[in-house]
C-alpha cells in the first residue's frame, strides 16, 4: 500500500480519517472532515479531490444518500494499526493512522495476543452503522464452524479480546460474538426489526452498580484500598449488565457470596453479590456458577 508522500502530515491525517470513516462506517460526507478537523468546506473539497486522485476506484458517490461510500473494489491506501482503529471506534479519536512517531517517554504494556481482521471488522461496523443484518461464518467453542445470521449493534472490549454485541436470529436473543472467530461476512439487504436493534437489548441498557472491597481473607486490606483509591474500604463502579461479568473477570474479582476464592490471586471481592441477579454476563465472573450448558460468549 502506497501512502501519498507529497502531502503534508496534517493533510495525510485528514486523508487517513477520510478513508477510515468511509471504510468502517460505510459513508463519508464533507461535513465529517470539516467537523473532525475544524476546516472550511474548500479544504475538505481539496482533500476529497486529492484522495480520489490517489485512489480513483475507492469511493462511489451515493446520490440518494448524498454521501460517498466505499466501492466493491475498495483497497486501503493507508496501512492502519488494528489497536488504533479499535481505540478510534471505542473512544472517538485516534483515527487508526500510525504515524510512526517515537513515544515521549519509554512505555510498555502487556500488549494484545489477538487482533481482529480489519476486513471483517470493517464489514461488521458498516452493517452496524447501516442497521443491516449480516450472514457470518462463526467458529464457536460449543458448535464449531457454523453459518449464523446476526444483527450487529455494538462493539465491546473485555480487556482481553473484542466482541461484537449482536442479535442472534437463530437463538432469537442478543449475545456476544468474538471478532477473531468471525469470517466470511456478508451484509443482508432489507430492514431489520426494532426487536433486533440496540434499543431492545435489555442487558445492554441495564446498568449494574458493583461494590468492590478488599478480599476478606487479605491480611493487610489497607494495601488493596490504596491500590484502587477506595473510599471507606469500597470502590463503587458501574457497568452495563452485558459487560459486568467481563469487568469482574478482568480484575479477578471474587464474585462468590462466601468469598471462597484464593485471595492470593483475587485481591478484590464483590460484596454486593445480589446485584448480579439476572445479569447474563455474570456466568464468566470468577466464583459464579453458570450452570450446565450455560455459555456467555458464544
Amino acid at each position: 500500500m502506497t501512502e501519498p508522500l507529497d502531502a503534508s502530515q496534517a493533510q495525510r491525517e485528514r486523508l487517513a480519517f477520510l478513508e477510515l470513516r468511509a471504510f468502517f462506517t460505510g459513508e463519508l460526507r464533507r461535513a465529517d472532515i470539516e467537523a473532525r478537523f475544524g476546516i472550511r468546506p474548500a479544504a475538505s473539497t481539496r482533500d476529497l479531490a486529492l484522495y480520489r486522485d490517489i485512489a480513483p476506484d475507492n469511493l462511489e458517490y451515493d446520490l440518494a444518500g448524498r454521501c460517498y461510500r466505499p466501492s466493491p473494489s475498495f483497497a486501503p491506501v493507508f496501512e492502519f494499526n488494528a489497536d488504533r482503529v479499535l481505540a478510534w471506534l471505542l473512544q472517538g479519536f485516534g483515527d487508526g493512522l500510525d504515524l510512526g512517531l517515537k513515544p515521549a517517554a519509554p512505555c510498555e504494556g502487556p500488549g494484545q495476543l489477538t487482533r481482529p481482521d480489519l476486513q471483517v471488522l470493517g464489514a461488521i461496523t458498516r452493517s452496524m452503522c447501516a442497521r443491516r443484518a449480516t450472514r457470518i461464518s462463526y467458529l464457536s467453542l460449543s458448535s464449531g464452524m457454523k453459518r449464523r445470521e446476526i444483527v450487529p449493534v455494538a462493539l465491546a472490549d473485555n480487556g482481553l479480546r473484542w466482541h461484537v454485541r449482536a442479535f442472534d436470529r437463530e437463538r432469537a436473543r442478543f449475545g456476544d460474538f468474538v471478532l477473531t472467530r468471525i469470517s466470511k461476512v456478508q451484509e443482508i439487504e432489507g430492514e431489520v426489526d426494532e426487536r433486533e436493534l440496540l434499543g431492545a437489548d435489555e442487558q445492554w441498557a441495564r446498568m449494574v452498580e458493583m461494590e468492590l472491597a478488599p478480599h476478606p481473607n487479605i491480611k493487610h486490606p489497607k494495601a488493596i484500598e490504596a491500590d484502587y483509591g477506595m473510599q471507606d474500604g469500597v470502590l463503587r463502579i458501574k457497568a452495563r449488565a452485558a459487560l459486568a461479568g467481563y469487568v469482574l473477570r478482568r480484575w479477578n474479582v471474587d464474585a462468590s457470596p462466601d468469598h471462597r476464592l484464593d485471595p492470593a490471586t483475587h485481591h478484590l471481592w464483590l460484596r454486593n453479590t445480589p446485584t448480579l441477579n439476572g445479569v447474563e454476563s455474570a456466568a464468566v465472573a470468577p466464583g459464579v456458577y453458570a450452570g450446565p450448558g450455560k455459555e456467555a460468549v458464544v
